[in-house]
C-alpha cells in the first residue's frame, strides 16, 4: 500500500522556499504559494493552476479579478482613496443607500473587517438596551450560540466555545450567555430582563457548515420580537449570494434586526464590512461614540457599491442556487463511500470525511496535489465554497477528483 507521504510530491517540487519564515504562525496554510488568479482559478509561483474551492472563506464570492469590481477599484484609485470620516466623500452615501436597499433596511454603519462589524453590533445592541429598552447600566447581556465563530478579537473569543480560540487569551469580556445552536426553547429560556440581543450565524461556518432545523430561525425571530430582544444575523460568510439567496436568512423567510456583512462585500479587493439595520436601532449611535479611520473610505465604498450592483439583479444568487444543487448532488453521492455526511446550502458545503480513511487536512493536501484547493476544519471536515463564477464542468471535475481520492484511500 502507498502511504500519503509517498503519494504527495516533495515540498521542493511545489515551492522553492519557505514562504512563512518571517510570518507569525497564526495560520497553518497548505504548502502552495499563489501568485495570480482569474475567475475560479489561481496560479502558483511555479505556474501550476488550481481550482479555488475556498474563495478566501467566501470573500471572493464573485471570483478573482471580476471585471466590474476591478474597474470600479481602478477608477477610484485615480480619484481618491481615503478621506477619513472627518469629511464627506462622494462614494459613501450612494454605497450606503444601495446596500440598505438590498437589505431592506434604511441605515448602514460601514467598517472594515468582519470582526469589526461584530464588535460594532455588540456596542449598538448594548446602547440600544440601555437607551431604548431600559436595561440597567452595566448589566446588558447578549445570547450567543455554542460552536459560534464571529472573529478573533478579545471580546469575540470571550464568547467562543472553541478552546483553541480562547486558551491563554483571558481575562475575558463578560456579558454573554451561550446556548445550544438550533435549540429555540433553550434560547428563550435564557432570555431575562438583561438580554438585549441574540447573535447567531444563520449557518455556522467554522463549525463545519452546520445548517439548523428549518423552523429554527423563524422561531428565533418570533421569540426575539415577542420578548423585545434584537436578532443579529452574522452573514459575513453566509451572505451576499453564497447560499443561493442574498442572505442565508432569506432561505427561512426571516428578516433580522441587524445584518452583519463583510468578506464578499469587498469583492476580494479591499476589506469592507457593515452593520445594516433601521434607524430605530443604529440611530442610537451619536458622533464620537464609535468610528474607524478607514471605515467607509472612498475606495471601499466604490468597490462595495459595485458588489451590491452585481447582487441587485439576482443573477448571482440564482447561479449559486443552481450550481449549488449540482455540487450537493455530487457530494451526497459520496456518502457511504468515504464521506459520512454533507451539509450546506448553495455553493457552500461541509463534507465529513470518514476518519478511518484520513483526516480532513490529509484530504485537503491530496486534493491540492490534484489541483483543487479546499480547507479543513474540526479534524474530519473539509469545506467547499468555490466562487459563484465557477463552471458546471469545474464542479463536476472537483467532485470526481474527491471521489477518486477517497477510492484510493480506501485501498491503503
Amino acid at each position: 500500500m502507498t502511504s500519503l507521504n509517498q503519494r504527495r510530491p516533495l515540498k521542493g517540487q511545489l515551492q522553492t522556499a519557505d514562504p512563512d519564515v518571517h510570518l507569525a504562525h497564526n495560520y497553518h496554510p497548505l504548502p502552495v504559494v499563489v501568485a495570480s488568479g482569474e475567475g475560479a482559478w489561481v496560479t502558483d509561483v511555479t505556474g501550476r493552476r488550481y481550482l479555488d474551492c475556498l474563495a478566501a472563506y467566501s470573500a471572493v464570492n464573485f471570483g478573482h479579478g471580476h471585471p466590474a469590481l476591478i474597474a470600479a477599484a481602478k477608477e477610484q484609485l485615480d480619484r481618491i482613496t481615503l478621506t477619513s470620516r472627518a469629511f464627506h466623500n462622494d462614494r459613501l452615501e450612494p454605497f450606503a443607500e444601495a446596500l440598505a436597499q438590498l437589505a431592506g433596511k434604511d441605515m448602514v454603519l460601514p467598517m472594515n473587517t468582519g470582526a469589526e462589524a461584530v464588535e460594532s453590533a455588540v456596542k449598538v445592541a448594548r446602547a440600544w438596551g440601555y437607551r431604548v429598552k431600559g436595561v440597567p447600566q452595566g448589566q446588558a447581556t447578549i445570547i450567543v450560540m455554542d460552536g459560534n465563530f464571529h472573529g478573533r478579537t478579545t471580546t469575540i473569543v470571550s464568547f467562543s466555545t472553541d478552546e483553541q480560540a480562547r486558551a491563554d487569551f483571558g481575562p475575558f469580556t463578560p456579558g454573554f450567555v451561550v446556548v445550544p445552536y438550533g435549540d429555540a426553547e433553550a434560547l428563550e429560556a435564557a432570555i431575562d430582563k438583561t438580554t438585549v440581543a441574540v447573535l447567531l450565524e444563520p449557518i455556522q461556518g467554522e463549525a463545519g457548515i452546520l445548517v439548523p432545523p428549518a423552523d429554527y430561525l423563524p422561531a428565533v425571530r418570533e421569540i426575539t420580537r415577542r420578548r423585545n430582544v434584537l436578532m443579529i444575523a452574522d452573514e459575513i460568510q453566509s451572505g451576499l449570494g453564497r447560499t443561493g439567496t442574498t442572505f442565508a436568512c432569506d432561505r427561512s423567510g426571516v428578516v433580522p434586526d441587524l445584518y452583519l456583512l463583510g468578506k464578499a462585500l469587498g469583492g476580494g479587493i479591499v476589506p469592507v464590512s457593515a452593520v445594516v439595520g433601521n434607524s430605530d436601532i443604529l440611530g442610537v449611535l451619536q458622533p464620537g461614540e464609535h468610528g474607524s479611520t478607514f471605515g467607509g473610505n472612498p475606495l471601499a465604498a466604490a468597490v462595495g457599491h459595485a458588489v451590491v450592483e452585481l447582487l441587485a439583479t439576482g443573477e448571482m444568487q440564482q447561479r449559486a442556487n443552481e450550481l449549488g444543487e449540482r455540487l450537493h448532488s455530487g457530494l451526497n453521492a459520496l456518502i457511504g463511500h468515504g464521506v459520512t455526511a454533507v451539509r450546506g446550502a448553495g455553493l457552500w458545503a461541509g463534507v465529513d470525511i470518514d476518519p478511518a480513511l484520513a483526516t480532513g487536512r490529509e484530504v485537503c493536501e491530496l486534493l491540492m496535489d490534484r489541483g483543487i484547493l479546499v480547507k479543513d476544519t474540526h479534524g474530519s471536515t473539509i469545506r467547499f465554497a468555490p466562487p459563484i463564477v465557477v463552471s458546471e464542468e469545474d464542479i463536476d471535475w472537483a467532485v470526481a477528483q474527491l471521489k477518486e481520492e477517497l477510492e484510493l484511500l480506501a485501498t491503503r
